[in-house]
């Protein structure tokens, strides 16, 4: 902030609602008096252009009648004002008012009146040019060297420039390669135009090469032609800059040189005649416009430069002179002689500020009273900062940082399922695509379950957006709901659908329910953004249906327990018929996709067995399984219940299924880049024949045509296989969650790891919702992984010093991620704890044996770890995948 503010000589406030930019405020003799006093000429966005001529009676005053000289409403919005010779015949200066589709030049004249009311002012239409194109800026000068008159040069919005001859139009040129318009100057020392284009480079063009250039106006070509002929003009030179120019300048306070001062988004440069940088600054805050007005010493430019912080700096070249605080961020800035006040500063703001200004010297501070001075008793000071920190303490323990208790009870969200299928169901068993033959589902219609969302409101809320959430393949008939008000004490309840579609089995079928809301106050009508969650769990019969069990499977797991069996009738009632001992030890499963998984409780020991041909389909049953069994021991008032898992880590089982998705993601990439070929081919063959087609000499094809069928042909048949591949790709995925839900869980059963060690494993292993080919799970997961394995899981200093890669990208293969994963195995066996605290990074005291090596970092290291990889899983036999013994049948091995 500057210890200065611009001293107010003169200001007033323009109309209502009105808009305006750097192109609306000129200042010029415009009623031609002579005596070198300047008027202020502004034209804003609503069609206003006014003429003032300040003066005040004394410094300050706000705006008089008398000094408003002239107000007219032109009707369409005035883009640019300027002054000067555009009229044939004369050098008196002129107004000309640069309007969307229309140049109008006016004469601004004044007659004295006959009574004590003073001098009245009208303007005059002298001439118009309607435009073709619509207009984005103008500049003026003498082109080609005329003498006596100036010429306007009008840039349209699709880059051509229109150079009028004062009453008559010259030509028109489009300018090569333009997208979006820039500012536009003119240089009389080198009689060329200046712009930057949308390239960020600034650009220069002589006025002789865009005269004697094709006229793009009278081509009769296509339209297409005529933008294509602007690549006949050849630029003078040409300056990257690096960023988009606000506004061009060119000065010259020498008659032997001149200078281009271009002001960027970040810096403001000063170019010499032919391109090159005399200098350049950086600013630090945003600049909003800029005006080079005077030259003090020899060779040096003084600059004035406003920001968006209401500050206008003065630089002398590069060194700031003076800074000084303005009431509004100008627009525009301008330097004139008002009421013989020579040097005062003009700025427009864009809401029509407009303040006539010089630079003082009269500091603008607040000076705080004089208070009586006392010494300082310190040990006061000490009782009262500890009484202090004692009620903030006190206050942090009973209520906390929030009020939570009154945050929760401002919106209670609860969940329902209903326990009985949909009578009517929605979804479509034709959506399947099975995959054998003997699927059969009894009914053409994939079940459908209604869930309903209760919203309870103690307060008044605003803005209630309620979005669902369940994993795919699930399918909801609507996710998203939207309330504007809910009034105090108001209860909103909401259903929908849920049912599988498609032939994978969903990862979990939890879902989730949020609502973020706003809870107005006094003191912000607008509401406190909150959230609040709900989690419901979908019934297992939404995907899976009774089915025979099965003697033979690929893939077993074996759960142990703490307690006596429980019969599996009592467990997942619905899914067999009672016996007449009320005792059932083996359940047959058969999902919505056609897999079978079958469950096997023991008779004598306290184990359960799960197994199925498809390793990731056991994980649904085994979880459902665990949480059954919880939910009926809470019942019976058994606290102690526990399970456990002490078979053979399935880490094979898992590994197979990593390579599948993996090969799907290479698959995917390298079908895009091929499909990306087969593009780029179509596209030159079209080309070639659109060439032939429009030649004037008929020239044979060459094959093109068949060439151009076999290549659209390939691009069909690759963005097939495209899409198939992601399909597989997602179904993939889908198992592959799947299978680490089932691998976290028998981690946490073999390990008896804590809820929160669980959350962490969950964190590194399932960081995605989705798959994309720029962000993948292998490399996110081997990211997370190698972290725990530096931090809490390292064994010594050198572990924590290895410096992980910042960037993730798409590994060459998986052998890296298996490694990994089977250390991270390993370390968990040997005593490692997972901890995300501060002290997560110190090396644990634990003796390690001398199997388990660090993470490979080298080729040496990689080889030892192999070699020692049989001796690491020799001592943990939980780690070692065992084939299941032949002499014993799978429905008798748990009852033995």
């Amino acid at each position: 902030m500057s210890l200065f503010k611009a001293r107010d000589w003169w200001s007033t406030v323009l109309g209502e609602k009105e808009e305006f930019d750097q192109g609306c405020l000129c200042l010029a003799d415009v009623d031609n008096t002579g005596n070198g006093q300047d008027k202020v000429i502004v034209g804003s966005f609503m069609g206003y252009l006014r003429i003032f001529n300040p003066h005040p009676v004394k410094t300050g005053d706000g705006a008089q009648a008398e000094d408003l000289l002239l107000e007219v409403h032109l009707r369409d919005p005035i883009l640019q004002v300027e002054v000067g010779k555009f009229v044939s015949g004369t050098e008196m200066l002129h107004l000309a008012v640069l309007h969307s589709r229309k140049l109008c030049v006016y004469s601004v004249s004044g007659s004295l009146g006959n009574v004590e009311h003073g001098t009245q002012y009208q303007i005059k239409l002298m001439y118009e040019h309607n435009l073709q194109r619509t207009a984005c800026n103008m500049t003026y000068g003498s082109f080609g060297g005329v003498k006596g008159r100036d010429l306007i040069c009008i840039q349209s919005m699709d880059g051509m420039l229109m150079v009028f001859e004062q009453e008559s139009y010259a030509f028109g040129r489009f300018l090569p390669g333009s997208l979006l318009p820039g500012p536009l100057a003119y240089s009389s020392r080198t009689d060329s135009f200046i712009t930057v284009s949308s390239c960020r480079q600034v650009e220069s063009y002589k006025y002789q090469v865009l005269a004697f250039a094709t006229d793009a106006d009278k081509r009769q070509e296509t339209e297409q032609q005529k933008l294509g002929s602007g690549k006949r003009l050849v630029v003078d030179w040409t300056l990257n800059i690096g960023e988009q120019a606000l506004d061009i300048c060119i000065v010259s306070f020498n008659q032997s040189a001149s200078s281009v001062f271009v002001l960027g988004e970040r810096n403001f440069f000063c170019l010499k005649d032919n391109g090159q940088i005399r200098f350049m600054k950086k600013l630090d805050c945003s600049p909003s416009c800029f005006l080079p007005y005077c030259s003090v010493s020899e060779g040096t430019i003084n600059t004035l430069i406003g920001n968006h912080s209401n500050m206008l700096h003065v630089y002398q070249d590069v060194t700031l002179k003076w800074a000084t605080q303005l009431p509004h961020i100008p627009v525009a800035v301008r330097v004139g002689c008002l009421h013989d006040l020579k040097g005062v500063i003009v700025t427009l703001s864009d809401d029509g500020h407009l303040q006539c200004s010089y630079l003082g010297t009269d500091p603008s501070l607040f000076q705080a009273p004089k208070v009586e001075s006392r010494e300082l008793n310190y040990d006061e000071l000490d009782i009262e900062l500890k009484e202090l920190q004692k009620i903030i303490k006190d206050v942090n323990k009973s209520q906390g940082v929030w009020p939570m208790t009154e945050r929760e009870d401002d919106l209670k969200v609860s969940a329902m399922v209903s326990p009985n299928f949909d009578s009517v169901s929605v979804g479509v068993f034709a959506d399947f695509q099975r995959q054998s033959t003997d699927v059969e589902v009894g009914a053409d219609l994939v079940p459908s379950v209604t869930v309903k969302v209760t919203l309870q409101n103690r307060v008044t809320l605003q803005k209630i957006r309620l979005s669902v959430y369940v994993q795919p393949p699930l399918v909801l008939t609507c996710d998203q709901f939207t309330f504007e008000f809910m009034a105090p004490e108001m209860t909103r309840t909401v259903g929908f659908s849920v049912y599988l579609k498609g032939s994978c089995l969903p990862p979990e079928l939890e879902g989730n329910t949020v609502v973020s809301y706003s809870r107005p106050t006094d003191r912000n009508p607008e509401g406190i953004p909150r959230v609040s969650q709900c989690k419901f769990r979908l019934p297992l019969k939404l995907i899976c249906l009774p089915g025979q069990p099965s003697k033979t499977a690929s893939h077993k797991l074996t759960i142990d327990t703490n307690k006596s069996p429980v019969s599996l009738l009592s467990l997942f009632p619905g899914f067999a018929n009672q016996s007449e001992d009320d005792q059932v030890n083996v359940m047959g499963f058969r999902f919505l996709g056609g897999s079978r998984v079958t469950l096997l409780a023991s008779k004598t020991s306290q184990r359960y067995r799960i197994q199925s041909e498809q390793f990731e389909d056991l994980w649904l049953i085994t979880n459902e399984l665990i949480i059954r069994l919880q939910e009926y021991f809470e019942k019976q008032g058994i606290k102690d219940f526990a399970c456990s898992f002490s078979g053979s880590m399935p880490l094979q089982e898992y590994f197979e299924l990593i390579d599948h998705h993996f090969e799907l993601r290479i698959n995917g990439e390298k079908l895009e880049e091929l499909l990306s070929e087969r593009a780029v081919q179509f596209r030159a063959i079209q080309r070639r024949l659109l060439t032939r087609f429009k030649d004037k000499t008929p020239a044979p094809l060459q094959h093109l045509d068949t060439l151009l069928d076999g290549t659209y042909k390939q691009v069909i048949a690759l963005a097939d296989a495209v899409e198939e591949n992601q399909d597989n790709l997602f179904q993939s995925f889908t198992r592959l969650k799947s299978a680490t839900h089932l691998v976290i869980l028998l981690i946490g059963l073999w390990q008896k790891l804590s809820a929160d060690q669980i959350a962490i494993l969950e964190a590194a292993f399932l960081p995605l919702q989705q798959d994309t080919q720029e962000l993948g799970w292998e490399e996110t997961v081997d990211a997370a992984i190698s972290h725990l394995l530096k931090t809490c899981l390292s064994k010594s200093s050198k572990e924590q010093a290895l410096n992980l890669s910042s960037q993730l990208s798409i590994p060459k293969d998986t052998s890296r991620l298996k490694k990994h994963i089977t250390l991270l195995c390993d370390r968990l066996a040997k005593g490692g704890r997972l901890c995300l605290s501060t002290d997560a990074a110190a090396p644990q005291t634990m003796v390690m044996p001398g199997g388990c090596a660090t993470i490979p970092e080298s080729d040496l290291e990689e080889r030892s770890v192999e070699q020692d990889s049989t001796d690491l899983f020799t001592n943990h036999k939980h780690l070692i995948v065992e084939s299941p013994m032949p002499e014993v049948s799978p429905l008798q091995g748990v009852s033995e």
